[in-house]
């Protein structure tokens, strides 16, 4: 028995590492000496023991020794991250919070089945499927286990909303639920269009194009800021999906090789749409992987002037491998390169804390941050201007981290950020009659709304209640912040996430500094190099 289990191990362990016809003798034999080391802690340890969680916990320490990208993913979370990047999953389709033991619907999903059958923002969900569920301590796993389900089954939800004299009754039929990685279009003058995108997915080109196409036709759009700030990246294919739309001809917008790669070419098909737009692609050090393909490949062929803040520096493509219980490793298998030859992959032969202490410690602050030698330069490939390697996409122009607003009640504050979200929900529950009726669209709210000293003075006695003490100096540098903030999340209620940005966004000096540039022509050419 101990045999045949021993070889049972050694023969799963060989399909985890590779799937080849033939492994080499020093693989086989280190695969028959960890199946051993299990079959005897099996068969001798003085506890019983978890063979499988050993594994795993073997399998990610492997990894770990590896890179950083080289991971292990449990059965449970390959289900739930796929979901995220095929763009769907199943359920009623709503944003929701719990507010003092109630569910707020913060916004139905456009398109989704709560949407159609006519949920509300600001709507309480005080039943589902004939269960009470206020005031039971539920969390937020919890209500999600009750509204997601198999697409075709049905729950029934009575709802409270405001000025209503009954409870109102829904049945709902669950559906695919789109998940978007757009979060927010809208104008930021006459002619230059805003887009912000979260991730790169199955249907973030779709997405894209929508709204390219709907900035275009409603307001005459001639040049785009494009958002990768907090992007951290997903689909190859879906960033070099909209980079090719920047070129009227056909051009090499990313390559990747590896020891056991040969070097692939993904070129444009040469009849992008945009290619007479000027675009301002907006990075961070959060903006990572498919994000840095996209903002590369305009950078080196000084096609669109990247501005903000280093990015991350996630050069590498990870391959998936299935393991037989439905989880998976994602094993480092090629560099990917920009067209001008650069690998923007931080380096990590350091080890982890070097790899993200240099993510941490960059240059937020000032460019002078940046040292990098002569062996990492290059040069775009029109005007050859110098750019570098080794460590992420450094902007063509540099804006720092804005620390005008930044206190420590600010930072407090936004550690409890239900604070905003739930005055924001209150004061909607509240004057909802009052909201409605005066502000019959956004551009009258974005203009004309303020918040009364009284709400603010509720807003800070609520912060004070929730142990964030009340100081006059810090609040009045961060005022402008907190009230956009809470004008945000009231928007949310009234609108959705899109207007919430807009309203947020009116203090961003990036946003501030791309709109100066894309807006002068003259400006925007000498950035890129052009004479």
């Amino acid at each position: 028995m101990k045999k045949h289990f021993i070889s049972v191990i050694a023969i799963t362990l060989a399909t985890i590492i590779v799937s080849a016809n033939a492994l080499s003798q020093t693989v086989n034999d280190e695969i028959l000496k960890f199946a051993r080391t299990l079959g005897l802690i099996e068969a001798y340890y003085v506890d019983t023991a978890n063979i499988g969680k050993l594994t795993e916990k073997a399998i990610v320490e492997i990894l770990k020794t590896l890179d950083p990208h080289s991971t292990y993913t449990s059965a449970k979370d390959v289900r739930d991250m796929r979901d995220q990047l095929t763009g769907n999953f199943d359920g009623i389709g709503i944003q929701f919070n719990i507010l003092r033991d109630s569910i707020i619907v913060v916004e139905p999903i456009a398109g989704g089945p709560s949407e159609r059958v006519g949920l509300r923002a600001g709507d309480r969900i005080v039943v589902i499927d004939n269960e009470k569920v206020t005031g039971i301590g539920l969390n937020n796993a919890a209500v999600r286990s009750r509204l997601l389900g198999a697409r075709g089954t049905k729950v029934n939800v009575l709802v409270y909303r405001k000025g209503e004299n009954e409870l109102l009754d829904f049945i709902i039929t669950r559906d695919r639920i789109p998940i978007y990685s757009l979060d927010a279009s809208y104008m930021l003058n006459d002619d230059v269009g805003y887009i912000k995108l979260n991730k790169f997915a199955a249907t973030t080109e779709r997405e894209f194009s929508e709204a390219v196409a709907k900035l275009q036709n409603d307001n005459n759009m001639q040049h785009l800021v494009l958002d990768l700030r907090g992007n951290g990246g997903g689909y190859m294919l879906a960033a070099t999906q909209i980079a090719e739309k920047f070129f009227s001809d056909r051009k090499l917008l990313v390559y990747i090789s590896g020891r056991r790669a040969r070097r692939q070419n993904y070129n444009s098909a040469g009849n992008g749409n945009l290619a007479s737009m000027r675009i301002v692609v907006l990075t961070d050090e959060t903006s990572a992987s498919a994000s840095e393909i996209l903002a590369g490949a305009l950078q080196d062929w000084d096609r669109g002037v990247i501005m903000g803040r280093r990015t991350f520096g996630k050069g590498t493509v990870q391959n998936e491998f299935d393991l037989q219980d439905g989880s998976m490793i994602r094993l480092t298998t090629a560099r990917y390169y920009t067209p001008a030859g650069r690998s923007i992959q931080s380096p990590y032969d350091e080890g982890y804390d070097r790899y993200y202490e240099n993510f941490y410690r960059r240059d937020v602050f000032t460019a002078d941050n940046i040292n990098l030698p002569d062996s990492l330069k290059h040069t775009t490939l029109i005007n050859k201007r110098t750019v570098y390697g080794g460590g992420g996409i450094i902007p063509d122009v540099f804006v720092a981290v804005d620390t005008t607003y930044s206190t420590q009640y600010l930072r407090r504050l936004f550690a409890r950020e239900y604070l905003f979200d739930n005055f924001a929900v209150d004061y909607f529950d509240k004057n909802y009659t009052q909201l409605t009726d005066k502000y019959k669209n956004f551009s009258e709210f974005k203009s004309d709304f303020q918040f009364s000293q009284e709400d603010i003075n509720d807003f800070i006695a609520r912060a004070e209640a929730a142990g964030v003490g009340y100081n006059e100096q810090q609040f009045n540098t961060s005022r402008e912040v907190i009230l956009l903030n809470l004008k945000g999340y009231l928007a949310t209620n009234l609108w959705q996430t899109s207007e919430s940005l807009e309203i947020v966004q009116q203090n961003d000096k990036v946003i501030e500094r791309a709109l100066q540039v894309i807006s002068d022509v003259k400006v925007y050419n000498e950035v890129l190099g052009y004479k």
